[in-house]
């Protein structure tokens, strides 16, 4: 095992390891889920690992782990994820990946008995295949996760040809073995920063809904065409963004929000009148019942638009994830442990979802947040610091060091 002067000299050299894989000429990285970036990732990963000591494994979809050596009996797993969004930011999930290493690191220096894992989950964004948490996904048989070998990536290739190539499989063994699931993550937002609070305590994760919109018009002349005689399909879906936007508002009290994130456009001429449009949006929250009235909303408004226009739709329902609450006892347990360690906390809920999403149903599960500057992430300008890096692990850590306490 190699000697470091502190614990942010070792997570500094981690951090190192990974900077470069994936760099955009813009400042950000693109490390896309079952890409050759990921994959360089994770070879990193296990290349850490080993070097200290620890013992690597791959599952049957390309997850990695690491595992503290000579310890038996079911697990503490600490996960998190090494892909990015296109020209995102280096910490959203190597920060968690950071923590986990450390944690393994001051295991083994203290001789903790206590089986440790460190697991980098596969595709956790959503950027690559349009669907998010496909390796813990797989691995946790979600539901909403299968038949996805028919996704297809950015540069056009199906996710069963490529699973095929690298010798993966759609429907691998069930993962087994968990005691407890934990999570660190950069926050995401602003509400640690504005409270200054060092450590978030997650009660909740949002429940994401994602749906297409396809809108079907006339594309015809745009110089010919007599703006009373039109059915634009651009139109359509533009009087639908600002209905969504409305509806978001309206149940934010209710802490949901709705987003148009995607539209694209057909035939997208200078001179022809839009005669298709595919229009994605994201709606989440941790209230069933909002969610519900969100969608609702959105649903009625799109029949009313297309009806006023002269267009036809139809609706894709992409996923429905139902909001996801994490362990009570481990956010006490957690929220004890940042108090000892004199770290300011709250207990808030996650917006963004995460990899532990696909755990709750299977053991305990527990996230915690640190800061990140101007609640600025998937942005090149995405930015926490190496000494939040290390506070988060360090209650993770005193956590776990109570758990072998009472497991004595």
């Amino acid at each position: 095992m190699k000697n470091y002067l502190d614990d942010t000299a070792y997570a500094e050299y981690i951090f190192d390891k990974f900077y470069s894989v994936g760099s955009a000429a813009n400042g950000g990285v693109t490390r896309l889920g079952y890409s050759k970036e990921e994959d360089e990732m994770h070879e990193i990963f296990k290349k850490l690992g080993e070097a200290e000591g620890h013992i690597y494994s791959e599952d049957e979809v390309g997850n990695s782990f690491l595992y503290n050596k000579g310890q038996k009996g079911d697990c503490y797993l600490i996960g998190s994820h090494l892909d990015s969004v296109i020209e995102g930011g280096r910490y959203d999930g190597v920060a968690g990946i950071i923590t986990g290493l450390l944690i393994l690191h001051w295991a083994e220096l203290d001789k903790l008995s206590l089986p440790i894992a460190v697991g980098a989950f596969r595709c956790e964004e959503s950027s690559n295949f349009g669907r998010c948490t496909l390796g813990s996904g797989l691995v946790t048989e979600e539901v909403y996760k299968q038949d996805i070998g028919e996704l297809m990536s950015v540069d056009g290739r199906l996710l069963k040809d490529i699973f095929k190539e690298k010798n993966y499989t759609l429907h691998p063994k069930k993962i087994s073995g968990i005691k407890e699931y934990i999570e660190l993550h950069i926050e995401q937002g602003k509400v640690l920063e504005e409270y200054n609070n060092k450590i978030g305590i997650v009660e909740t994760i949002a429940g994401p809904r994602r749906f297409y919109f396809h809108i079907n018009g006339m594309a015809e002349h745009s110089g010919a065409t007599p703006m009373d005689m039109r059915n634009d399909a651009l139109c359509g879906a533009a009087e639908l963004i600002l209905e969504i936007e409305q509806a978001g508002k309206e149940e934010a009290v209710y802490k949901s929000v709705a987003t148009a994130g995607v539209v694209r456009n057909y035939p997208n001429a200078m001179n022809v009148i839009p005669g298709e449009v595919l229009l994605g949006v994201d709606i989440r929250g941790v209230d069933a019942s909002s969610l519900d009235r969100t969608e609702n909303r959105i649903k009625t408004a799109a029949k009313r638009i297309c009806e006023n226009r002269g267009l036809t739709y139809f609706r894709e329902t992409i996923s429905s994830i139902p909001p996801i609450k994490m362990t009570q006892e481990m956010q006490l347990k957690l929220a004890a442990a940042a108090k000892k360690l004199k770290l300011s906390h709250r207990v808030m809920m996650s917006g963004a979802g995460h990899d532990a999403m696909s755990f709750a149903e299977i053991c305990k599960t527990a996230m915690i947040f640190i800061p990140c500057e101007k609640g600025i992430s998937h942005n090149k300008r995405e930015f926490t610091s190496i000494q939040n890096i290390c506070d988060g692990a360090r209650v993770i850590y005193e956590y776990l060091k109570g758990e072998a306490y009472d497991s004595d």
